[in-house]
């Protein structure tokens, strides 16, 4: 079947979740950022009973909320994708990936659900107390369906807590807590959480900052930055930590991505870790003998220290990875790509034979072909492949998003130290070359938080699960130009949805804080 499908049928449907998950990402870094800021904020005023803090909070809560409208209705189309365009893959692993969507709908989104509305509707209905534990709900509710969606994602990229029952040709799940709780899943919480803090953060600081060049609502804005500043800079160094443990943990489940994240060809001890670098075009396969390098500057022995927390170890490089040969973690020759293909093919035709014997009900045969499946099952989705080559991911794309989210990391890193150290001087109101800085940092912050992603599942493929499933067994057998067609139209949709957003966003920021004008005294801040 697999070699039947048409190849542009596999790059469309590819193209179109690719579309809709990053169209979807625009929105989910605002919601889970600003909704901690705007929380905070509230928290101030019910503390403080000031009421310039709730005139603060509830500015922000709007933008929130225009914010949060359209983020869900990408990502209910995001969920509708796996059974319209990757039916294959939600059969084969839909009784494990399906519990946490399932999770994530029941309690997270119903919490947001029943708890956005007091948030919004409740300010004069209810008490402070109980309207400020709402707000912390709400967006306790957005992180906890991140949470779900993550450790989903976290499963398809280290697949744990399960068993393949040939019978039925799926995957099952074993231990929940297996899949909830493996380390791939919870630094993927922890590190793409806050990379949303971090843009709401910068989302606050940069508008703040507008306000400030226009001269406007000066003492809402240096509260507004206050805050912002604070929180980028913790959530900042906090992602800087949570960066290093996901190195580690793709360098030990996923030692490809590593090499192409790195640009990596041929491992060694000591292995450098790439600043900045331009890779050679003209370097055409994995074993060719060009320089993979144009210009580089690296950090010694900072790759190996990195993913193996020895700065003399062996980090393997793509053509290690195919040729196999070199000694693994467990102190074992690494199979060559060849090896796992021949392999995976092994464990498919046991699987069909296996089928075959129940038919029959040959039951020496059935023992014998589960005996074979079992023993070669970690490599089943090889089987599919017919090329070494075509387990190698798109190295320029993985390398120069990496470095693009190290770089803009770095830098928003140095903008929430200098805005915190320089917000307090006098000298601050009159810098306005930073102020435009700050807002143009805005879209800094998304492009890190898109790169990012684009390093998780660009750097995996060509897998749906690692090791499992390629992306070639998991679509549906589709006519083409219908995807073309949803492609096309959802990039419609999807691009009026963020006109008009981004409209109604410029349109509440140029109105401003409710009852804040522009002569607001500075002493407010204080």
């Amino acid at each position: 079947m697999i070699a039947n499908i048409d190849t542009s049928l596999i790059d469309w449907s590819r193209a179109q979740f690719a579309l809709t998950a990053m169209y979807h990402w625009l929105f989910v870094p605002l919601t889970l950022g600003l909704g901690i800021i705007q929380a905070l904020m509230e928290t101030l005023y019910v503390k403080t009973g000031k009421e310039y803090w709730k005139t603060t909070a509830r500015f922000w809560m709007k933008l929130f909320g225009i914010n949060f409208a359209i983020g869900v209705a990408t990502g209910l189309i995001l969920e509708f994708e796996f059974g319209t365009n990757w039916s294959n893959y939600s059969w084969f692993v839909g009784d494990i990936f399906g519990a946490p969507l399932a999770i994530e709908g029941i309690v997270a989104f119903f919490m947001e659900a029943t708890f956005i509305a007091v948030m919004y509707f409740g300010w004069e209905k209810v008490s402070k107390r109980f309207h400020l534990a709402s707000t912390w709900l709400t967006i306790a509710g957005a992180t906890l369906s991140a949470l779900w969606i993550l450790v989903a994602n976290a499963w398809m990229q280290y697949p744990a807590g399960m068993h393949f029952n040939p019978d039925t040709v799926r995957n099952e799940m074993l231990d929940f807590w297996a899949v909830a709780l493996s380390p791939v899943a919870i630094n993927k919480f922890f590190h793409t959480v806050l990379s949303g803090w971090v843009t709401g953060a910068t989302f606050v600081i940069g508008l703040s900052c507008w306000y400030l060049y226009k001269k406007r609502e000066q003492a809402f804005a240096l509260r507004s930055i206050k805050v912002g500043a604070i929180f980028g800079l913790v959530a900042s160094v906090l992602l800087l930590w949570t960066g290093d443990g996901s190195a580690y943990q793709v360098a030990d489940k996923q030692p490809m991505k590593l090499a192409a994240m790195e640009g990596l060809y041929q491992g060694e001890k000591g292995a450098g870790l790439v600043g900045i670098g331009i890779l050679n075009p003209n370097r055409s396969s994995y074993d060719s003998p060009e320089d993979p390098f144009l210009f580089k500057i690296e950090i010694p022995k900072m790759l190996s220290l990195l993913a193996e927390r020895d700065a003399d170890a062996f980090v393997p490089g793509i053509t290690d990875l195919i040729e196999g040969g070199y000694t693994d973690k467990t102190g074992q020759p690494a199979l060559s790509a060849e090896e796992k293909i021949a392999k995976g093919k092994l464990a498919i035709q046991a699987l069909a034979d296996y089928r075959q014997a129940k038919k029959e009900k040959d039951e020496a045969g059935i023992a014998t072909h589960r005996t074979v499946l079992e023993e070669n099952f970690a490599y089943f989705g090889y089987g599919y492949l017919q090329d070494p080559s075509e387990l190698i991911p798109p190295v320029g794309l993985s390398f120069y998003s990496f470095h693009v989210m190290v770089l803009l990391g770095g830098y928003l890193i140095l903008l929430f130290l200098a805005i915190w150290i320089l917000h307090r001087k006098s000298a601050f109101l009159q810098m306005r070359w930073l102020h435009l800085v700050a807002l143009w940092s805005i879209p800094l912050a998304y492009i890190a938080g898109q790169a990012g992603w684009i390093v998780a599942e660009v750097g995996r493929q060509p897998w749906a699960i690692q090791d499992i499933l390629p992306t070639i067994a998991g679509i549906s057998r589709l006519e083409t130009a219908s995807v073309q067609t949803t492609f096309f139209l959802f990039l419609i949709l999807f691009t009026v949805l963020l006109i008009a957003e981004l409209r109604i966003l410029i349109k509440a920021i140029q109105v401003g804080p409710e009852t804040e004008t522009a002569h607001s005294q500075t002493n407010e801040y204080e």
